[in-house]
């Protein structure tokens, strides 16, 4: 593709609010009551709801796709640390940087509202 700088991945973002987390526990049949139970999660030291790390963690996986296409994500691997969970509510952002002169391993990141980070990593793309 061409028109567009691939030094960065196109940001992506979401809003993870009450029924994109249900959708998704009933997707992967993980009702964990963090995810899903106000009464129970606001006793935790989480003080409520907090979205499945991995429903933010798809957003790297789809920026990477709004960049190069859908078959961007064959052989690429990604590498990342959850650094602060994703509330109900929020909005997360996902993009990254290209990290490498020969372009095939970007910087990562997905961010909540505040540009506060939640996931970091590096994505190395495939062959």
């Amino acid at each position: 593709m061409s028109g567009f700088d691939r030094t960065e991945l196109v940001r992506v973002s979401k809003t993870i609010d009450r029924p994109a987390i249900r959708l998704y526990a009933e997707i992967t049949d993980d009702f964990n009551p963090i995810h899903v139970d106000p009464d129970f999660a606001a006793t935790t030291p989480m003080r409520g709801i907090i979205a499945h790390g991995m429903l933010s963690l798809n957003l790297i996986w789809q920026s990477l796709r709004a960049t190069y296409g859908p078959g961007a994500a064959q052989g690429a691997r990604l590498e990342v640390r959850f650094v602060r969970p994703v509330r109900e509510n929020d909005t997360v952002s996902a993009g990254g940087r290209i990290k490498d002169a020969g372009g095939r391993l970007y910087d990562v990141v997905v961010e909540n509202q505040n540009g506060e980070p939640v996931i970091t990593g590096t994505l190395t793309l495939g062959a």
